[in-house]
């Protein structure tokens, strides 16, 4: 289980970095643009997110 938690992570971390590894400007313009979405919108999408790796996780289980 511990094995599937690091590696879950270690893929999270890539992922996490392909953006701004790759494009640095566009990274930063990424960032400039979700600053303005507000904290309610950007608290949807987080739920929404979490929720759409929560339901993917189940049925792939």
């Amino acid at each position: 289980m511990i094995q599937d938690l690091l590696t879950a992570f270690a893929l999270l971390l890539i992922i996490e970095g392909l953006l701004p590894g790759i494009a640095p400007a566009a990274y930063l313009k990424m960032l400039g643009e979700v600053r303005k979405f507000g904290q309610r919108n950007l608290r949807t999408i987080g739920i929404i997110s979490m929720l759409s790796g929560a339901a993917l996780l189940h049925f792939l289980n």
